[in-house]
């Protein structure tokens, strides 16, 4: 039971109300002093007769104006609040004491140090923080607010100290302890950047691997230029997301940037989307490469673009005017094109699937986004920027990744990439249960096998079956490349005779008009 007495502040006050409280054997268990006017008890729940009689007699109270029961205390409620924040905070967040001893830690903290909440409170922070001594900066003669790098194991952290200062009865101040707050590399560059509001338009990619930062040179080089751009790579490698860095990091920055699916237009519709449509001399629809004016159109998927809609964007990178469905009024357009496949341009147009002559003009200047099992440096730095960032999104804490779980992440395939690794982390988040880890069985991930996909794990057949199917699906991917049974027996490693022989068996031949 909670009360609010609206009062004036007199001497003996809260004495008179206690005499009340105790005429009815009510023990009080709190209470608090504002200084807007109010006083708050809160004792145990009494039943409404009781409450009934004590309302009045409060009320008579010399300099009681009113009061009322109310559902928590101001004390509660800042309490709450704190913990809320505390909870919800990224950051690990620890209060100590002048000895350097943790006397409050938040979920995140305690995730961090791996440790039970119990394990650590009042135990030295030093215990687990290396690099700053708190207690020895604690005893200074002045103590002032401090950031310093510290690491707790192998990981290194930003550490912000706050000193604690609280009045006495003479006004002055007296030294109470410390808030420590520990902040990722990852999350300080985050901050960095909004601060400084510098945007380089590669801030968002993650390269630790050599070969990804390979990758990020080339890139940065080729933002700067206004030809157009191929970006190559498996699904899920991240291509959108490159050519949105380059657009953001060229001059064009300040103009649109559109990206089209052409995988998703129908053949039908393709030309009217990327070009417009005309009707008795009006323009009735204004296609892709008008709205971007000035900026860049991304074409992903480029190899599924249909025949006619290939004719008009070769005619438009050749002198850089169309014509809209429909109208016979040259248009100009001042864009730059960055196109994505992942499918092998070179080989489609070989088959007549795909345009040479266009080909020969997206394929200015180009780069490849290797697979995530080519760069496997990168995987555990990924899992931890979108652990984090998905923590945050959700407002839960951020859990340290198990050692089971490091090793599974590492030895797993991950066929559909950095979109895959993304959408288990953030299902995996989305799922807590509040446990300190990130699991295995968490990530959800279905069993796959390099060259035979994904597979169950009632597996039924032979081991010779299984070879059969790895034959047959290596075959296929290299036949195309080496289009003749020496080429490809001398790619192999075995005789020709032996490779004509499975070419036969698995019914792999050239393809019209290889």
């Amino acid at each position: 039971m909670r009360l609010e007495v609206s009062c004036i502040d007199r001497v003996g006050l809260a004495k008179d109300i206690l005499e009340i409280l105790e005429g009815y054997g009510i023990n009080l268990i709190a209470i608090d002093a504002s200084n807007q006017g109010f006083l708050y008890l809160q004792f145990a729940e009494v039943n409404f007769d009781v409450l009934s009689e004590l309302l009045p007699l409060i009320r008579k109270v010399e300099a009681v104006h009113d009061v009322r029961t109310v559902s928590f205390m101001p004390s509660e409620q800042e309490h709450y609040a704190l913990k809320t924040l505390l909870k919800t905070l990224p950051d690990s967040v620890f209060s100590i004491d002048i000895k350097g001893r943790i006397r409050i830690i938040n979920e995140s903290a305690v995730m961090t140090l791996g440790m039970a909440e119990h394990e650590v409170l009042e135990e030295p922070l030093n215990h687990w923080v290396q690099g700053f001594n708190f207690a020895r900066w604690l005893s200074e003669p002045l103590v002032l607010a401090q950031a310093t790098r510290v690491n707790i194991g192998q990981s290194e952290y930003l550490a912000e100290m706050l000193p604690i200062y609280l009045p006495d009865e003479n006004d002055k101040t007296i030294l109470a302890g410390a808030v420590v707050s520990l902040k990722s590399p990852a999350r300080v560059g985050k901050q960095f950047n909004a601060l400084q509001n510098q945007t380089t338009g590669f801030e968002n990619v993650l390269a630790v691997s050599d070969k990804m930062k390979e990758v990020l040179v080339q890139a940065q080089r080729m933002a700067q230029l206004d030809a157009p751009l191929l970006i190559t790579g498996e699904t899920g490698t991240g291509k959108e997301l490159m050519a949105r860095a380059c657009h953001d990091a060229s001059m064009r920055r300040e103009h649109p940037f559109i990206a089209i699916n052409c995988a998703a237009m129908p053949d039908s519709a393709a030309e009217e989307e990327l070009f417009g449509y005309v009707s008795g001399g009006e323009v009735v629809k204004r296609g892709f490469f008008e709205e971007a004016k000035g900026g860049t159109v991304f074409l992903d998927g480029i190899a599924e673009m249909s025949k006619a809609a290939q004719v008009k964007l070769l005619r438009l990178l050749q002198d850089g005017t169309f014509r809209r469905v429909g109208g016979d009024v040259e248009v100009r357009s001042d864009v730059r094109i960055i196109c994505s496949t992942q499918k092998n341009l070179a080989e489609l147009c070989q088959t007549g699937e795909f345009r040479e002559d266009l080909y020969y003009r997206i394929h200015v200047l180009s780069f490849h986004m290797p697979s995530l099992r080519d760069r496997k440096v990168d995987v555990i730095p990924l899992t931890e920027m979108f652990l984090e960032h998905y923590s945050q999104q959700l407002s839960i804490p951020i859990r340290r990744i198990s050692a089971p779980c490091r090793e599974h992440l590492l030895s797993y395939a991950w066929p559909g990439n950095v979109r895959q690794l993304k959408n288990a982390i953030f299902r995996a988040v989305s799922m807590w249960d509040g446990s300190a880890e990130l699991t295995v069985e968490q990530l959800k991930l279905p069993s796959y096998a390099e060259g035979f996909g994904y597979f169950d794990h009632q597996f039924e057949g032979s081991l010779d079956q299984a070879m059969k199917q790895f034959e047959a699906s290596l075959l296929r991917r290299l036949y195309p490349a080496y289009p003749s049974t020496r080429q490809l027996a001398k790619k192999l490693g075995v005789s020709h005779t032996a490779i004509a022989n499975k070419l036969r068996e698995y019914k792999i031949s050239k393809q019209k008009g290889m």
